[in-house]
C-alpha cells in the first residue's frame, strides 16, 4: 500500500481547482514509478490517460486506490476495491462521523467491509499521503517534499499541509507525511509500526487529537522509541468540563497529565506547541541528539547571550564549564577581555576567523554537550560567509550544534545554508535552547526508563480470588466497599495498614480499642459517605473508655444529620498513629484512554489544594517506581528528610507502590482506589485511611487485563520442570531484574554455542543491549528463561525468546542452552512453550534460521515439526500454526 506499483484514483478529474485534478497532478510526479489510473464513470479520460468506469475495469492489480468522491458513494466504493483484491485505500472524501448520525454510519459500514475483507484503510477525512523517496504523493496538496529522514503523522490534514509549506521552505526533507483523518482502521500504532522498521525513517513526530486505541499506540511507540526518537504534540491540555470524581485521585490526574505520563512510559517526546514541534524536526534531521546538558554557547553579542543563558537554565540545563585548555586556546585568540567562560562572547568586531577557532574549541571540549552558535549582523562580516565557515566545521562534528543567525532579510541566504547541511537553525536563542533541552530529556528520559530494576521481596501473584466473589457479591447493590472490604485487599497485597476493625456497637468497640490499645481514631463506616471528614465522621485522639462512649455516639448523630437516608454500618475503630512525619497519597483510577493509572504524591486533607502528584502506569517495577516518585517535590523530603524529619527508606515505598500497582493489575473491576493518607511515622509506612469504588462496567468482560494498556508480568506461564537427569528448574518469562543474570549467562557460553545463537561469538554486551533483551513488550514478544540453583545462587541455563511481527501473524524465534544443559530436554520444552504461546496469540506460524552446521538444532526442530528449507549457508526452519 505504501510502495505500491499500480495506483487508482477513484474520482480523478482534470476540472480546474478540483480535489481529483489536484490528486492526479500529484500521482503523476511518480509516473516513472508506477502506473496511476483514474477511475471515473463520467469521463473518458483524464490528463491524457484512459479513464475507467469502477475498479473492476482496470487491466491490472491495484494495490493503492485513493477515493475522493461525495461520502454517500464511498462503502460502495470501498466494497468494490475490496473484491478486486486491493491491498489499501485512502479516503481523502469527508462528510462522516464528523457532520452527525448519518455520516456515522456510513462511516460503521466502511468498517464493517474493512474488518470482512482485511483491507487496510487511512481515512476517511483524511489529506492523504506522501513517500518522497518513492515517489508517491497520493494528496491534494501543492508541497511536494523533499526526501528526508523525518516522519510526520498528523490527526489534522490543515495542520500537515501548512507542516509541509514549512518544511519545503525551510529545506526540510520527510520520510514520510501521513495525515489519518477518522482513524477508522489505520491509527498511530500501525505507523510507528511501519516507519520503526522504515530504513528511511530516522525519527517520527506526531500532531495528536486523541490516542485513538491507546494500548497498540504503547506497544509501538515503546517497540521502538529507544532506536528512533519520536515526539508528539497533543491538542486539549484542558478539559472543557471535567465528570464529577469519587476520589481524591479521580479529581487529582487529569487527561493530559495522564497522556504526559504515559508518552515518558513509552519514551516518547511531548511538546508544548507547534512550534516545539517544527523547531525539534531539525535538531532530528541534523543526526546528533544531546548526550548531556552541557550548552556551550558562542556568540558576538551579549545580550541574545544572557537570554540564551537564562532559557538554558529556565529549562533545566547546564551551562558548559570549559577546560582550562579551551581557557588557554581561547586566551590566545581574543582580546584579554574576553568572557572567560560559558557563554563565550567572541566580540561585536568577530570576523571568521574567530568564529571558527571559537567553534572548534568549543566543539573539541569535553565538557561540552552541545554547542549554540549566535550571531547578529554587526560591522562587516558577512553572515552567509560566517555560516559557510560554521557549516564546514560542523561536518566533522560528533556533538550537536544548533545557529540562531538573528535578523529577517540579511540572514535568509545564511539559514538556507544551514538548512543545506542538515544543521538546525532558529530565529531566536529561547527556540533553540528549548529544542535542544527537549532532546536531551528524550535521552535522558530513556536512560532513566530502561535503568536495571532491582530485585524486591514482592509476591506476583497473591491469593485473590476470594476477593473476586467479595467484588462480585459486593456490586450487586453498590459500587463503594466497606473499610473491612477494602482491609482484605490491602492485607492480601501485604500493604501495611494500621490496626482496625468494623464495630457494631459501643461494647463491641470498647473491646476493640482494648485489644489494639489507645490512642485509638473512630470513623463512620457508611458506603453512602465517601469523603468523612467532609460531615465530621472522624474523631481523633480517643485516649479511654469515656471518651470512646462519647465519641460513638457523636459519630452516628453527625452522619444522621448528614445524610438521613445513609445506609450506616457501624463505626470503624482504627490504632491512631502518633509522629507522623509525612502523609502522602497513592491512588488509582480509569482513564478513558489509557485505562488504569497510578497515581502518588502529598496526601492528607489539603492533597486537591496542594496538587503535588505524579502519575504512573501499571504495571510498574522498582525504577519505574521510582520515576513516580521522583517528579513529585515531596520526593526531595522524602529522600533527605526535611527539618527535623528523617529520610524515609524509599526501597520499602517503592515496594509498597509496586504491591499497589499488582494490585490494580489484578483486579479491572476496580474503577477508582485511594489510600489516602499514606502516612511515615518513626520509620514505618502504614495505611490510615483507603477506599474503593467499583466499575460496575467491568464486571462481566471476559478479554485480558482489559484496563491496560501495557502488558504485565505473566505469572500464568510460570512453571516448574525437571530436565533428564532431574534437576529442576523454573522455566518463566524474563524480566528487566534479569540483565545481571542474563550477562552472566552469555559470557558462560561457549564459542561454539555463542556463534550458533548470535552467528558470531559474542561474550559481552553493553546495558543498550541487554534492555532490548530483558524489557520487553509481552504482547509483541515472549523470552522464557530457565532458572536453576547452583549451591546459594540462581543461574539462567537457558532462554528461548520469540519476536512477532507488527500485524501478529509470522514470528521469529531463537533458542539457546548453557553447554552444561545441553541434551537434556531443555531447548525443546523451552521451543515448546514458545509454541504454546504462539498459538494463544493466534499466530499463523513461526520461524527460525539457523546455521547450516548446527545440525543438533535443525534435529530438534525437526522432533517438533518444523519444516526445514536450506538458504545458501543457512537453513531456515517453519513451523505453521493454522
Amino acid at each position: 500500500m505504501l510502495n505500491p506499483r499500480a495506483v487508482a484514483a477513484i474520482g480523478a478529474s482534470d476540472e480546474e481547482g478540483s480535489v481529483g485534478q489536484s490528486l492526479m497532478k500529484n500521482l503523476l510526479l511518480g509516473k516513472d514509478r508506477r502506473k496511476i489510473y483514474p477511475v471515473n464513470n463520467r469521463r473518458s479520460s483524464v490528463m491524457g490517460l484512459k479513464c475507467y468506469a469502477s475498479i473492476a475495469e482496470v487491466p491490472e492489480h491495484i494495490d493503492l486506490a485513493i477515493i475522493a468522491t461525495p461520502a454517500k458513494t464511498v462503502p460502495a466504493l470501498v466494497e468494490d476495491c475490496a473484491k478486486a483484491g486491493v491491498e489499501g485505500v485512502v479516503i481523502i472524501s469527508a462528510g462522516f462521523r464528523e457532520v452527525g448520525p448519518e455520516g456515522a454510519k456510513l462511516e460503521d459500514e466502511i468498517k464493517s467491509i474493512q474488518a470482512k475483507h482485511g483491507i487496510r484503510v487511512l481515512g476517511p477525512n483524511c489529506v492523504g499521503l506522501i513517500r518522497p523517496e518513492v515517489g508517491l504523493n497520493a494528496t491534494f496538496l501543492r508541497d511536494n517534499p523533499q526526501p528526508g529522514q523525518i516522519a510526520f503523522v498528523s490527526q489534522s490534514g490543515a495542520l500537515g499541509s501548512a507542516m509541509l509549506n514549512w518544511a519545503v521552505s525551510a529545506g526540510i526533507g520527510f520520510s514520510m507525511f501521513a495525515s489519518l483523518g477518522s482513524t477508522l482502521d489505520i491509527d498511530y500504532g500501525d505507523m510507528i509500526d511501519y516507519l520503526g522498521e522504515d530504513p528511511h525513517t530516522r525519527s517520527i513526530i506526531i500532531y495528536m487529537e486523541g490516542v485513538g486505541n491507546a494500548k497498540k499506540f504503547m506497544s509501538a511507540a515503546r517497540g521502538f522509541a529507544r532506536t528512533k526518537p519520536i515526539i508528539v504534540i497533543k491538542a486539549g491540555k484542558h478539559a472543557a468540563g471535567a465528570k464529577a470524581a469519587s476520589s481524591h485521585t479521580g479529581a487529582l490526574a487529569g487527561d493530559y497529565a495522564v497522556y504526559d505520563a504515559a508518552f515518558k512510559r513509552a519514551g516518547v517526546v511531548m511538546v508544548d506547541e507547534i512550534g516545539d514541534l517544527f523547531d525539534c524536526a531539525t535538531v532530528l534531521d541534523s543526526r546528533f541528539l544531546p548526550q548531556g546538558p552541557k550548552l556551550a554557547i558562542v556568540t558576538n553579542a551579549g545580550g541574545p547571550a544572557v537570554l540564551a543563558a537564562d532559557s538554558i537554565i529556565t529549562n533545566g540545563g547546564e551551562l558548559a564549564q570549559f577546560s582550562d585548555s579551551t581557557i588557554r586556546t581561547m586566551d590566545a585568540a581574543l582580546p584579554p577581555y574576553w568572557s572567560h567562560g560559558d557563554p563565550m562572547d567572541i566580540l561585536g568586531d568577530a570576523d571568521i576567523k574567530r568564529y571558527e577557532q571559537a567553534v572548534r574549541t568549543c566543539i573539541a571540549d569535553p565538557n561540552v554537550d552541545g554547542l549554540l552558535v549566535i550571531y547578529t549582523p554587526q560591522g562587516t562580516t558577512q553572515p552567509t560567509l560566517v555560516a559557510e565557515a560554521v557549516a564546514k566545521i560542523a561536518a566533522d562534528r560528533r556533538k550537536p550544534m544548533l545557529t540562531v543567525w538573528m535578523g529577517e532579510k540579511s540572514v535568509l541566504e545564511a539559514r538556507q545554508v544551514f538548512y543545506r547541511n542538515n544543521i538546525p537553525t532558529y530565529a531566536t536563542p529561547e527556540e533553540a535552547v528549548k529544542s535542544y533541552m527537549y532532546m536531551y530529556r528524550y535521552r535522558r528520559n530513556l536512560d532513566l526508563l530502561y535503568e536495571t530494576p532491582e530485585e524486591l521481596p514482592v509476591d506476583f501473584a497473591p491469593p485473590k480470588s476470594h476477593l473476586k466473589v467479595l467484588i462480585r457479591k459486593a456490586a450487586k447493590n453498590r459500587t463503594a466497599l466497606t473499610q473491612p472490604e477494602v482491609d482484605r485487599f490491602l492485607d492480601a497485597y501485604n500493604i501495611p495498614r494500621a490496626k482496625g476493625s468494623l464495630t457494631k456497637s459501643v461494647e463491641q468497640a470498647a473491646m476493640v480499642a482494648s485489644d489494639i490499645g489507645y490512642p485509638i481514631v473512630m470513623k463512620i463506616s457508611s458506603e453512602d459517605i465517601l469523603h468523612k471528614t467532609d460531615i465530621g465522621g472522624v474523631i481523633t485522639g480517643i485516649d479511654s473508655s469515656q471518651a470512646l462512649k462519647d465519641a460513638y455516639k457523636t459519630l452516628l448523630e453527625r452522619a444522621r444529620k448528614a445524610k438521613p437516608d445513609a445506609k450506616i454500618d457501624g463505626v470503624y475503630v482504627q490504632k491512631m498513629m502518633s509522629n507522623l512525619d509525612y502523609e502522602l497519597i497513592l491512588g488509582a483510577k480509569k482513564d478513558r484512554d489509557f485505562g488504569s493509572v497510578i497515581l502518588f504524591g502529598m496526601g492528607g486533607i489539603g492533597v486537591e489544594l496542594l496538587h503535588d502528584v505524579s502519575i504512573g502506569l501499571p504495571p510498574l517495577n522498582q525504577v519505574l517506581a521510582r520515576r513516580v516518585l521522583e517528579e513529585t517535590k515531596i520526593y526531595q523530603a522524602l529522600s533527605r528528610g526535611l527539618r527535623n524529619k528523617p529520610p524515609i527508606d524509599l526501597r520499602l515505598l517503592e515496594e509498597i507502590m509496586i504491591r499497589f500497582s499488582n494490585l490494580i493489575v489484578d483486579f479491572p473491576e476496580i474503577g477508582e482506589m485511594d489510600i489516602n493518607p499514606l502516612v511515615v511515622s518513626e520509620g514505618r509506612l502504614c495505611v490510615l485511611d483507603a477506599r474503593i469504588i467499583l466499575d460496575k462496567n467491568a464486571l462481566d468482560r471476559t478479554e485480558t487485563y482489559p484496563h491496560l494498556v501495557i502488558m504485565p508480568y505473566p505469572t500464568k506461564w510460570v512453571t516448574l520442570w525437571r530436565t533428564k537427569d532431574g534437576t529442576e528448574v523454573t522455566l518463566r518469562p524474563i524480566r528487566p531484574e534479569d540483565e545481571p543474570m542474563e550477562l552472566e549467562f552469555i559470557r558462560g557460553l561457549s564459542s561454539e554455542t555463542s556463534r550458533f545463537r548470535f552467528f558470531q561469538i559474542i561474550k559481552d554486551l553493553p546495558h543498550e543491549a541487554l534492555v532490548r533483551f530483558c524489557n520487553i513488550d509481552y504482547d509483541r514478544e515472549m523470552a522464557f528463561i530457565a532458572e536453576t540453583r547452583e549451591g546459594d545462587r540462581k543461574v539462567e541455563v537457558g532462554v528461548s525468546r520469540l519476536i512477532l511481527e507488527p500485524n501478529k501473524k509470522k514470528g521469529e524465534f531463537a533458542v539457546v542452552v548453557s553447554d552444561k544443559y545441553q541434551a537434556k530436554g531443555l531447548g525443546i520444552k523451552l521451543v515448546d512453550m514458545l509454541i504454546e504461546v504462539a498459538k494463544e496469540k493466534g499466530v499463523e506460524s513461526i520461524y527460525g534460521i539457523i546455521m547450516g552446521e548446527n545440525l543438533k538444532m535443525i534435529r530438534l526442530c525437526e522432533k517438533l515439526g518444523f519444516t526445514t528449507k536450506r538458504e545458501h549457508e543457512d537453513v531456515l526452519v517453519e513451523l505453521k500454526l493454522r
